[in-house]
């Protein structure tokens, strides 16, 4: 039959237990008496096999204990309310005993079974005498603590008083910071408003200056623009203003030429020749130019007519009497119906002759008779005389006349009119 044996859990000497399961001290005969206890029955018909058996014998050994004792058994560690089974379970347990001792091992493991101390005599004195000991040794501390801890109180209580008066007024200090900084907090909020209110404000401004800057920037590039043609047409006027200032009016609106078979004034020819024939019609505005010329010369030095007026019309220009009848002769001629005579046509060439020669007059009477027409003028008689040593005088009348004399005249006419032109633009030209 298996038996259950208890050590002592200081001196691991066996016990025996008496009836009412009171260590008795070391047991020679090794039987211990908690075999009577009801956990340490083993049912025959729940007896496992001899291997099974040795199987839950050292796990529960293993369980309990882990700690060598001498005679090669497993016994409990030391402490207090252990015991340790040893040898082989009864075979004669049930499984309503071995719950029981199983519920009575876990309690005594975890300390909340009220079982006896596995202890013997001598060494339940010996604890106690140790335990008295160190309670006597723990009251020493203890007062020893008390009488620290009065004087420690003592010396820092007014220390901590103090501490505690500083920090009542560090807490006041920093409520009032609180506070402070509260107020601050509000005034900063209120015044970020303003300043969010004013950036909008500044953002639409800065947005109305760009709008107006991009407004005046594009009014300044077409001003530029503005200026800088305005500019050109400044050069350009004053290159021509340059250019007319250096450019003689007389001589740019009356153009003379008198060196070739024909003389011409303004490119239409005045006269003809069997070689060359001219039309009436050209001949009609070459003497419309002649008297333009002759009636814009005499204005300039101030001459009045006296018999004649001139009135040129371009190819229908004639000349008046100053007389009452204010009769018109046609300084014009063209063949055909309708047209004037010869003898109406050389009268008018007869009183341009005298025009002419009151201009001349009126000229080489000044302080200045730098005068130059070179031509001597017969008016009465129509002839006008070429300058040189042959003094030959040429009628002007077309009428019982050659065309290469009559043309001739006209030629040596012209040659006059040339000459008072320089003779003016010489003299009221000048800068």
């Amino acid at each position: 039959m298996s038996l259950l044996r208890f050590f002592c859990q200081r001196c691991y000497q066996p016990l025996r237990r008496t009836q009412s399961g009171e260590a008795l001290g070391p047991d020679t005969s090794q039987e211990p008496a908690a075999s009577k206890l009801p956990s340490a029955h083993w049912e025959p018909r729940d007896a496992p096999e001899e291997g099974s058996t040795s199987t839950m014998e050292t796990d529960v050994q293993n369980g309990a204990s882990g700690r060598t004792h001498p005679g090669n058994s497993r016994v409990s560690g030391p402490c207090s309310g252990i015991f340790t089974l040893l040898g082989k379970l009864s075979s004669g347990r049930t499984l309503h005993s071995i719950q029981l001792s199983v519920q009575g091992t876990f309690d005594i493991l975890s300390g909340e079974g009220d079982g006896d101390q596995a202890l013997c005599q001598e060494c339940t004195d010996n604890l106690l005498e140790h335990l008295d000991s160190q309670l006597l040794t723990s009251e020493s501390d203890v007062q020893a603590y008390k009488r620290r801890l009065e004087r420690v109180d003592e010396d820092r209580r007014e220390a901590l008083q103090e501490e505690l008066k500083d920090a009542e007024r560090e807490e006041a200090r920093l409520v009032r910071e609180l506070e402070e900084t509260e107020k601050n907090r509000e005034r900063a909020a209120a015044a970020l408003e303003a300043a969010k209110a004013e950036t909008q404000l500044q953002e639409q401004q800065e947005r109305q200056y760009r709008r107006d800057y991009s407004q005046l920037l594009w009014q300044q590039l077409d001003l530029s623009d503005e200026l800088q043609s305005v500019e050109n047409q400044l050069r350009y006027a004053q290159a021509q203003l340059a250019w007319l200032e250096k450019t003689n009016a007389w001589r740019a609106t009356f153009e003379i030429r008198d060196d070739g078979p024909l003389a011409s004034i303004n490119s239409f020819r005045l006269g003809c020749l069997p070689a060359v024939p001219v039309g009436w019609g050209e001949i009609s505005a070459a003497w419309g130019q002649a008297a333009l010329l002759l009636l814009a010369l005499s204005r300039k030095v101030g001459l009045q007519f006296r018999r004649f007026r001139l009135i040129p019309c371009g190819t229908r220009s004639r000349l008046q009497y100053l007389s009452k009848d204010s009769i018109e002769l046609p300084l014009f001629f063209h063949q055909g119906r309708g047209g004037p005579s010869c003898r109406e046509f050389d009268r008018a060439m007869l009183a341009f002759l005298d025009c002419m020669q009151q201009f001349k007059k009126e000229a080489e009477r000044g302080e200045e008779p730098g005068v130059c027409m070179p031509c001597r003028v017969h008016a009465r008689q129509g002839l006008i005389e070429e300058p040189g040593a042959s003094g030959e005088c040429y009628s002007i009348r077309s009428e019982s006349n050659t065309e290469e004399r009559w043309s001739k005249a006209l030629q040596l006419v012209l040659t006059n009119l040339k000459g008072g032109l320089d003779w003016v633009s010489s003299r009221y030209c000048q800068k």
